[in-house]
């Protein structure tokens, strides 16, 4: 069902714990799984009087009770979510004296005490041993075996710091995966941007120049055919060079092109815990800088998403009158030959005059090597165009 049709104490709030994992590409209710736990509401009877009349209608109004409790820390705000992990904890308190199995309740009280709260560690850790003192006063007051009261505070705070430290974590590297996404997405922005400044400093007095050559034209074109055609000639001859300026102005737009993927590739792996060794990428044509960069970023994508990697390698060095770019990792391998986009970066390759070889057996991890030549002459021009036009189509999608 989704969530519209939910009502609207149950719809998660744009802070919630769902609302993160949804916008995570995660399931909405991952953290459910830890109701696993719960068993032990059903198993403490065997050790604590069986199961009779009176557990049996407890557990048939508090069970479901607590489950909504967690749901609703779950889908509560930051600001909210711990009220209802302590609601666990009242209930908890509330059952003691004839409900042994509410312990269980006691523990996930406490584990999500802290959940979607930004409260730090010693904080969380301070109310774990003030709420557990409560605890083991109470159970001591009814009567609870020694075992009982000494495990719970073991369980609870051990749980609880475990945890929230990996929910913690987890926290912290989606954060930086979607720093990561914003730093490209402004990047790229500001990319656009000076492209248009620059192009309307390289076009707009050209432009403005050629308009008023052809009104000119068609002024004369009837009073003096002859300058009417030598004004077109030159507002022709603008229109070339023009041209050609675009066209060198494309060609060093992303000039630092493989720096800045470099720096992308260090961040994106890095948050996908992949350790990645590069060293500066040498001076190059910016037309191969441009396609490289391209053919980069989707490898090292493959590698946070597929590989599975600990280590990666980016070597990017001139070797004779090519160009040779290497991207090696540790992960599981077995790519196969058109695999994880591998075919479109054989296109761009194939664009920019050079070969791409996959190296992927299956557990001993991928190597990848493109080699380029630094071509001369007549189809050095062409490839520019098609890279220009490849790597725009690749901004406009970006």
């Amino acid at each position: 069902m989704s969530h519209r049709h939910l009502p609207s104490w149950l719809k998660p709030a744009p802070d919630s714990v769902v609302a993160d994992n949804l916008k995570l590409g995660k399931w909405p209710w991952l953290d459910a799984v830890h109701l696993l736990w719960s068993v032990w509401v059903f198993v403490t009877p065997v050790f604590s009087g069986g199961f009779t009349l009176r557990w049996t209608l407890i557990t048939l109004w508090s069970y479901p009770l607590f489950l909504l409790l967690y749901a609703l820390t779950l889908l509560a705000s930051r600001r909210t979510a711990p009220l209802f992990a302590l609601g666990m904890i009242v209930l908890t308190f509330a059952l003691l004296p004839v409900y042994p199995s509410g312990i269980s309740y006691f523990i996930f009280g406490c584990v999500m005490l802290r959940t979607g709260c930004s409260r730090s560690t010693t904080r969380y850790l301070l109310e774990l041993v003030a709420l557990n003192i409560v605890f083991m006063a109470q159970a001591m007051w009814i009567g609870y075996p020694w075992q009982s009261i000494a495990s719970v505070p073991v369980l609870s705070i051990i749980i609880g710091l475990i945890v929230n430290v990996e929910r913690a974590s987890s926290e912290k590297d989606a954060a930086l995966r979607l720093s990561h996404e914003e730093v490209r997405r402004l990047a790229a922005t500001a990319e656009r941007e000076r492209i248009g400044r620059d192009l309307h400093d390289l076009l707009g007095h050209t432009l403005s120049l050629i308009t008023l050559k052809l009104e000119l034209s068609r002024k004369l074109l009837e009073r003096d055919p002859a300058r009417s055609q030598g004004e077109l000639a030159e507002a022709e001859q603008i229109a070339r060079d023009a041209l050609a300026q675009v066209r060198s102005a494309v060609t060093g737009f992303r000039a630092a092109d493989m720096a800045a993927e470099l720096a992308s590739a260090h961040l994106l792996l890095e948050s996908s815990r992949v350790h990645l060794r590069h060293a500066p990428p040498p001076p190059m044509p910016g037309w191969i800088e441009c396609g490289l960069a391209m053919v980069l970023r989707e490898a090292v994508t493959n590698i946070a998403r597929h590989a599975q990697a600990g280590e990666a390698t980016i070597v990017l060095r001139i070797e004779g009158d090519a160009v040779l770019l290497e991207v090696a990792d540790d992960g599981r391998g077995g790519v196969s030959a058109n695999g994880n986009g591998l075919a479109g970066m054989r296109e761009r390759v194939a664009a920019l005059g050079g070969t791409l070889h996959i190296d992927s057996p299956r557990g001993a991890g991928t190597r990848l090597s493109v080699r380029v030549p630094l071509g001369q002459g007549d189809a050095a021009p062409a490839r520019r165009e098609r890279i220009a036009g490849q790597h725009a189509s690749a901004e406009a999608r970006a």
